[in-house]
């Protein structure tokens, strides 16, 4: 059984962070260990919510990993919220990697053309720093322009998402792979770039007109436990996006209308099945 780090937060409530990633991933076959950066009472589309920062323990947590001989098949960071929790994931790439572990940065911290309000262009190249040392790296079209310097477009084409894609390699990773990009009238999906073969890939669904908090946590945990499970990284696109679009169908189906996150328990039979396809 393969194991995997994830490094991100802990929302409480809300479907989110590791409370996706650890039931998406477990269900996928993969041993999964956490290394929560803080704990909230909710995510932070609810009000008043409270935050415990847990950077202080980072450190000594990953420090007694070490005294016991604890390796990873993979390294998976998401929400990093310090310019320290980055600093500190990249320790723990450079004290963990072998050349036969794969590092995956969701580098989590734009969407919609802005920054999440906690965060400022500072940060951005903070994150891009960390992205040069990962092997896939999956921003959504935001996050790729704040991280490339690059003017974000409401409207764009193929060029444009390729000139993305060559940016982002220049900064480093193996693989860069950019979220919620539509080619054509009512698709969307994603489009990568392997530095190493010089490949394109391209994956399209059908848009789903509704958007969740959490479902890009759903879409990256999914693609990281495919890959771990042999398939190639366009299947695991494949997998994910497909899983992430009906996910989002079947919690507009729920007669009680959630709103703060999707319904992933329902549909994690489906993501097995597809993994057995």
């Amino acid at each position: 059984m393969k194991r995997i780090l994830t490094i991100q937060d802990i929302s409480c409530l809300g479907k989110c962070s590791i409370t996706v990633a650890l039931p998406v991933l477990s269900a996928m076959g993969i041993e999964t260990v956490i290394l929560p950066t803080a704990v909230l009472s909710t995510h932070t589309m609810f009000q008043n919510f409270t935050v415990k920062d847990l950077t202080d323990q980072l450190r000594p947590i990953t420090a007694h990993w070490k005294q016991e001989g604890i390796t990873f098949d993979a390294i998976y960071t998401g929400y990093l919220g310090s310019a320290e929790e980055i600093e500190i994931a990249k320790e723990i790439f450079d004290g963990f990697r072998t050349p036969d572990t794969l590092v995956f940065v969701d580098p989590v911290m734009a969407d919609n053309g802005k920054l999440y309000p906690a965060f400022d262009l500072e940060y951005a190249k903070l994150n891009a720093s960390l992205c040069a040392q990962a092997d896939i790296i999956v921003p959504n079209i935001t996050e790729a322009c704040f991280m490339t310097e690059t003017e974000y477009r409401e409207t764009y084409d193929r060029d444009y998402i390729t000139g993305l894609l060559e940016k982002l390699s220049a900064l480093g990773p193996r693989i860069s792979l950019v979220t919620g990009v539509s080619l054509s009238e009512g698709k969307t999906g994603a489009m990568g770039y392997d530095r190493e073969s010089g490949e394109y890939l391209i994956y399209q669904n059908d848009r789903v007109d509704a958007a969740y908090h959490g479902t890009g946590d759903l879409f990256s945990s999914a693609c990281i436990g495919a890959v771990l499970r042999g398939r190639t990284l366009l299947d695991a696109v494949r997998i994910a996006a497909d899983y992430t679009a009906d996910t989002i169908r079947t919690t507009l189906e729920n007669p009680k209308k959630p709103w703060y996150g999707v319904d992933f328990e329902a549909t994690l039979p489906d993501l097995i099945d597809a993994l057995e396809k």
